[in-house]
């Protein structure tokens, strides 16, 4: 079993890391070409391809438009950059082996076509993304990182005809959706599943950037979903220990461009939306970009009265480069939706699944097209982020960033929910014979209910020689503040019959519900607890060979909670943890072929103290995860074929359990011992084996149980682990010259084996089904225009998500959509 490190094995990795470091003269020098992509106005370009030709070598310019490509011997070679925009330039290079040389780009603005030049290695596999700045909080390429990671960019989420980050999750493997976004302030955005834990979308470009109602993709230029316990780099209140998501947004440009979009379809959809970019001044030094889009739909559950979402999304950004080295990023997300609630049903926590005569969701008497309420049972919701990001060259191998952020969210009005009870169980025991003849109807509702979340993160990047080992570092500090005040009230409504023909399922609305209200005050349950972190780090990425290199990491957190109430009082307490994180990668092949290995943490702060059964309290350790994983990445013919594949296992420890509660005393006697295990093994596949045709594939197993925990769920998978088999593919084809230049059709789906979603002694095991949804597209990407349609659950499958909860998800529908680009 995987421990904590304690300190006597941290001050041993620490001191091979320094060894490390005194090897510089043992070790094979690199061979490097580098340099900056500007415009004519001396401003770096973000986001541009850079390839050597006739290699799968290249990279895409960071956010100060700095490029870094690995070769593995001197020689002479054709440099290639390419941007949107810009005509396509290209240079002859000559570079000594194990010496660097810099060779900086200007670009000039233009409107040839990306496809026009002939740099390999970047974009001919254009699902793929070879390089994150953000994963690791420096530019590294994903052969030089340990860590699993899996993107999902633009123009895969073009050709799907993608509108909400949920949809886009389709294409990551091992994330599972697990729960609707509720719209509710401070915890309402949607759920998802990553290696046996619950995550969710708090991240945007690194920082924090929750959205409780559903996350348009307007703005959404890729999602990045990271694996594993991540907190190293990125603290535990914002990630989980499956990982975490980030989304990575558009930014502006310097030229004037963008579309303008319209999309209709099944139950009610309608869509527009705008992307429009253009320079402020004449030399180009600033640049504005704005996105929005407004977006309804009907519930499909239509019978009667139906549901509706209705959100309004506006991202505004602006970007100052008043001098080569200084960029400066100013942007916004503003959120507006009112929903109706979609249909969760719990099993009802008084009740045994041996009482309903049934133990799957495709068995109960639920009819699937069915609205069990009425009208006036809306929400209103907000999300309201801004950002700042101040970028310094300070010199050719550091730069400073600095981001400030806020995270702010609302919610006001009701959010129904049900209950399966069962008759034996409402009967309080008159009934003996299995069934389920009801449906118990409740609601929760919030009241002028805020949270807000504050981020300063300080970071030093640099990239250095040291002897002849290439460091590439980053040092952080981060402060993270979150204040809740939010106001949760409601409860049990009214029972309903089921199937009973000709029974008004709307009496249970808007009115009613107040009017409950108004008979008893319902309970009220608090959340206005406030809490900052602070927090240092620091990671280096050492070549120790050219083929050879190790990430060791460390970060310090000082988890400072003031107290206040989370449903009931709680005491102010503070924790301090150490997150370790390591890392191997060896290149049999360069920049082909990398072997990898890492041990990552991530860690949960608790409560301040429990007793034991003889009455002596004890100060709560953080609970802690600890990950070891090892694979293969692999970035082959010609950068055609990408691919990850990894075995992970992870080891959850001081899980802090209730044993009993002694009748005399009414003491709660808990231990800390309790420890839960995850391992697995997952592939992706981004490739593109001919011209046109594009593949994306992935497959992820999970095996989940609870080790050392009370006797009702002992060894059982938890029920939040989702699904143990998940598989997702998309297969596409676009026809890349002719007459009928730009037309395609892309087909695919995803799978999920079933889903135990209650899973206990007490109340038995209750399982969601297997699912395979089917999606296709076609559209056809002229010069000025895209026409696009697609139909998902192609087979309208019955199928339903959730964790604790069943939640019938959307039948057979198909959207068409026409954009105008300029």
């Amino acid at each position: 079993m995987t421990s904590p490190l304690p300190s006597s094995r941290l001050a041993t990795h620490t001191a091979l890391f320094l060894f490390f470091l005194l090897l510089g003269h043992l070790a094979q020098a690199q061979t490097l070409l580098s340099g900056r992509v500007m415009n004519a106005a001396g401003a770096p370009l973000s986001g541009a391809s850079v390839g050597v030709q006739g290699t799968n070598l290249g990279t895409d310019t960071d956010s100060n438009g700095e490029y870094t490509i690995t070769l593995s011997q001197g020689g002479s070679y054709v440099v290639g950059v390419r941007l949107l925009g810009y005509l396509n330039q290209e240079h002859r290079v000559t570079v000594k082996t194990g010496e660097k040389q810099t060779r900086n780009f200007i670009l000039t603005p233009g409107d040839r076509q990306l496809d026009e030049v002939t740099v390999q290695g970047d974009r001919t596999n254009k699902f793929s993304r070879k390089s994150s700045e953000y994963v690791g909080k420096m530019p590294l390429s994903n052969l030089e990182n340990p860590q699993v990671y899996a993107t999902v960019g633009k123009e895969l989420l073009t050709e799907q005809l993608v509108f909400t980050v949920d949809d886009a999750t389709r294409n990551a493997p091992g994330l599972q959706k697990m729960w609707e976004p509720t719209g509710r302030s401070g915890d309402g955005g949607s759920f998802y599943a990553s290696r046996g834990f619950v995550v969710s979308s708090q991240l945007r470009n690194g920082v924090v950037g929750s959205v409780t109602s559903t996350v348009d993709a307007v703005n959404l230029e890729k999602l990045e979903v990271i694996k594993g316990p991540s907190a190293t780099l990125y603290g535990s209140a914002l990630t989980s220990y499956g990982g975490l998501l980030n989304r990575v947004t558009k930014k502006p440009y310097e030229t004037v461009g963008g579309e303008v979009a319209l999309s209709a379809g099944s139950y009610g959809f309608h869509r527009a939306s705008v992307d429009v970019n253009t320079p402020l001044n004449a030399n180009k030094t600033l640049a504005f970009r704005l996105n929005g889009a407004y977006q309804y739909e009907d519930n499909f559950q239509n019978r009667g009265y139906t549901g509706f979402t209705k959100n309004l999304a506006i991202a505004p950004s602006l970007q100052f480069q008043p001098t080569d080295r200084l960029t400066i990023n100013l942007d916004a997300e503003v959120y507006r939706g009112t929903n109706v609630g979609k249909q969760l049903v719990y099993i009802y926590y008084l009740d045994k699944v041996s009482n309903f005569g049934f133990s799957r969701a495709d068995q109960t008497p639920l009819d699937y097209r069915q609205s069990y309420q009425g009208p006036g049972l809306t929400q209103d919701s907000r999300s309201t982020n801004l950002f700042g990001q101040v970028r310094y060259r300070i010199s050719p191998s550091f730069t400073s960033t600095t981001y400030l952020s806020s995270s702010r969210s609302f919610s006001e009005g009701k959010g129904p929910y049900f209950y399966l009870a069962s008759d034996i169980a409402l009967s309080g025991g008159t009934v003996t014979t299995p069934g389920v003849t009801s449906l118990l109807r409740a609601d929760q509702s919030t009241q002028d209910s805020h949270r807000q979340v504050y981020e300063v993160q300080q970071l030093f990047n640099g990239d250095f020689l040291l002897g002849n080992l290439r460091n590439r570092v980053v040092v952080g500090l981060d402060f993270l503040r979150v204040d809740s005040n939010v106001d949760f009230f409601g409860g049990i409504i009214d029972t309903a019959p089921l199937n009973v023909p000709g029974y008004d399922y709307r009496t249970f609305n808007g009115r009613a519900v107040d009017a409950a209200y108004a008979a008893t005050p319902p309970p009220h349950y608090l959340v206005t607890t406030k809490i900052n972190t602070y927090s240092a780090f620091a990671s280096d990425v050492l070549n120790i060979t050219d083929k050879l290199s190790a990430l060791a990491a460390v970060r310090v957190d000082r988890y400072d909670n003031k107290g206040g109430i989370l449903y009931s009082p709680i005491e102010a307490y503070e924790q301090t943890a150490v997150s370790p994180k390591f890392g191997l990668v060896y290149q049999p092949v360069k920049d082909r072929i990398s072997l990898f290995a890492n041990y990552q943490n991530s860690f949960n702060n608790q409560n301040s103290s429990y007793q034991n059964a003889q009455g002596e309290s004890f100060v709560t350790k953080p609970e802690r995860a600890n990950q070891v994983e090892g694979g293969v990445k692999l970035d082959a013919a010609q950068g055609r074929v990408s691919a990850t594949v990894s075995y992970y296992d992870i080891r959850v420890q001081n899980i802090l359990r209730t044993l009993y509660t002694d009748p005399n005393t009414s003491l709660t006697v808990s231990a800390q011992d309790g420890t839960q295990w995850s391992r697995g093994a997952e592939l992706n596949l981004v490739a593109n084996p001919v011209q046109g045709l594009n593949i994306v594939g992935g497959f992820a197993y999970n095996y989940s149980k609870f080790v050392n925990t009370s006797d009702d769920v002992n060894g059982r998978r938890p029920n939040t682990a989702s699904s143990p088999y998940l598989a997702n593919a998309w297969v596409s084809y676009r026809q890349p010259s002719g007459t009928l230049k730009g037309l395609g059709l892309g087909f695919g789906g995803n799978y999920a084996s079933d889903n135990k979603i209650l899973n206990s002694v007490s109340q038995g095991v209750f399982t969601l089904p297997s699912y395979t949804v089917l999606n296709a597209s076609a559209f056809y990407d002229l010069p000025h225009y895209r026409f696009a349609v697609k139909m998902d659950n192609l087979t309208n499958e019955h199928y339903w998500i959730g964790y604790t909860t069943l939640n019938a998800q959307k039948l057979r529908s198909i959207i068409g959509s026409i954009a105008y680009k300029f």
